[in-house]
């Protein structure tokens, strides 16, 4: 089953089953089956300018808030959420 489909899946699920499983996708390293949560800051470069799986740097992105982010957009019934440390961080991004 693709992301997408699952999404798909999960939009017309009830707003528990939503609530746990949006945005938990088994990982390919592991197996874990719910996200772990990221304490990295910096994650691998594949090269100067070269971001590996589009991580760069924690404040920015990281796994565990893709994960978050995805989740509240299901529960919301949006496609895309954003999640922010703080309101101010919030604010600042209008």
């Amino acid at each position: 089953m693709t992301i997408a489909t699952n999404t798909e899946a999960l939009n017309a699920s009830a707003l528990s089953t939503r609530a746990i499983h949006a945005g938990q996708e088994p990982d390919p390293t592991t197996g874990a089956v719910v996200t772990p949560i990221y304490m990295t800051s910096t994650f691998k470069q594949d090269g100067v300018g070269g971001l590996r799986n589009g991580y760069d740097y924690s404040r920015s992105i990281n796994p565990t808030r893709n994960s978050f982010d995805a989740q509240l957009a299901a529960v919301e019934g949006a496609k895309y959420a954003l999640s922010f440390a703080s309101g101010l961080a919030a604010i600042d991004v209008l």
